[in-house]
């Protein structure tokens, strides 16, 4: 029993092959300009879109940096006050502030790590730089290569 294999379904529309040898040079070439320039404004429109998510997630961090520095001079400000009670009195009021100080001191650390672990989720233009790295190298400009 031999099964033929059938050839390809007619879909109306000219093979790549019968395009090629029947439609002028010049629409050739003006189909190929207007594809490239289409791929060109995807490729920016791509690269807007992740720089614009890149540079959230960028400002969130660096709100989370600013959080932590603002809690750090809250810290140093208590601790100060702390040990200014502390060699004024020796007793009381400034043990109080110098717990006080320690929470700010606990609440700036936690900021300033959850702030960096942020900034290592920034990836910049991944998918750019991928589909760019596609694109033909007859396409790229000449890099000092010799003909």
């Amino acid at each position: 029993m031999s099964h033929s294999v059938p050839g390809p379904i007619p879909t109306g529309e000219p093979t790549p092959e019968e395009r090629a040898a029947t439609t002028p040079l010049g629409e050739l070439l003006s189909d190929v300009s207007r594809d490239l320039s289409n791929l060109f404004r995807q490729e920016i429109a791509l690269a807007k879109a992740e720089l614009t998510d890149s540079a959230k997630k960028a400002g969130k961090a660096g709100g989370m940096f600013g959080g932590a520095g603002l809690t750090g001079i809250f810290a140093l400000l208590f601790l100060s006050i702390a040990a200014w009670w502390a060699l004024g009195y020796l007793v009381g009021n400034a043990w109080s502030a110098l717990i006080i100080a320690v929470i700010y001191g606990v609440v700036a650390a936690v900021l300033a790590r959850r702030g960096r672990s942020a900034m290592k989720e920034i990836q910049g233009a991944p998918q750019t730089v991928a589909t760019v790295k596609e694109v033909p190298e007859t396409l790229k400009p000449n890099t000092g290569r010799k003909p």
